[in-house]
């Protein structure tokens, strides 16, 4: 079994997290700008030997799961963390209104059906923890979902889903998959000067909502949502970190980091060859030297 990283971000174990309590700008003495851009440059650099040894050991899976409000930087920190790694060993997906298909299934379906096999590593912007998010802050989506039974207390339902999604983490990493877990916590006065940046730059319309916006309303609401969540998902097979993201290259920084310091802890090395495997090496060099 996995065991968690340690890391000032890391989110306890025992149910004591808050979010009131959270930072949502980096401590005091962080290193500069440029310190920041080469720490995330020399993390990326050791992200990229990792994933080469993950993916020719073939026997672990690598899953990382992104969670934010709307413009916490989930699309950037995964674009800059992984800009290094071969894009043949590594599977992003967004999850977004399910469709009527995954409507048609459990809540853990459309996310189970995208696990990362062995030698790769799975990104989940957006993930499973939408149905314990979202649809907590807005239950009416549960009509869309025809349940078979809904309890008259709904925090029963959030509460079986979540213990229903630390179970399923709990089968992945007994499996043999490192499942990675990152709220980017952004503030929400930095949220609104990011929409603000997208309205005032064209080439950002393209990510502008009104809808995003109007979500503000229920920032309380999101907020408790994240609370109860992590308390009752964070565990040492399975951890959350929640990082400050109102300092993009902080956060990014930080979450390569984590990364690193939780795959070193696998053991991952190239394959051992075996003696028959080397004389075929040397027969293969041999023949080659020869021509």
């Amino acid at each position: 079994m996995f065991r968690a990283a340690d890391s000032p971000w890391l989110v306890p174990f025992d149910g004591s997290f808050r979010v009131a309590g959270a930072a949502t700008a980096p401590p005091d003495g962080t290193p500069s700008e440029d310190d920041l851009e080469a720490r995330l440059e020399n993390s990326v650099d050791r992200l990229r030997d990792l994933q080469r040894m993950l993916y020719a050991q073939d026997r672990i899976a690598v899953l990382l799961v992104f969670q934010a409000m709307d413009a916490g930087g989930k699309d950037s920190t995964i674009r800059h963390v992984m800009t290094g790694v071969n894009p043949a060993g590594c599977q992003v997906y967004s999850f977004k209104q399910p469709s009527r298909e995954e409507l048609d299934h459990d809540f853990l379906w459309r996310t189970a059906k995208r696990l990362p096999e062995r030698g790769r590593i799975g990104i989940f912007n957006r993930s499973h923890y939408e149905e314990v998010l979202v649809v907590r802050v807005h239950p009416e989506f549960l009509e869309a979902q025809r349940l078979p039974a809904r309890p008259d207390d709904l925090g029963e339902l959030w509460a079986r889903r979540c213990e229903a999604i630390a179970a399923w983490e709990r089968h992945l990493a007994e499996s043999g998959t490192l499942v990675l877990k990152f709220w980017l916590n952004v503030s929400r006065e930095e949220q609104r000067r990011r929409f603000l940046k997208r309205l005032r730059r064209p080439d950002k319309h393209w990510k502008f909502s009104l809808s995003d916006v109007r979500e503000r309303r229920f920032w309380d609401d999101y907020m408790r949502a994240y609370e109860d969540a992590l308390n009752r998902t964070s565990r040492t097979w399975a951890p959350w970190y929640a990082i400050p993201a109102d300092d993009k290259k902080f956060m990014r920084m930080t979450v390569a980091d984590i990364i690193v310091d939780n795959l070193e802890t696998c053991g991952l090395a190239y394959p051992a060859l075996s003696d028959a495997a080397r004389s075929e090496l040397e027969e293969g060099r041999r023949a080659l030297e020869a021509e």
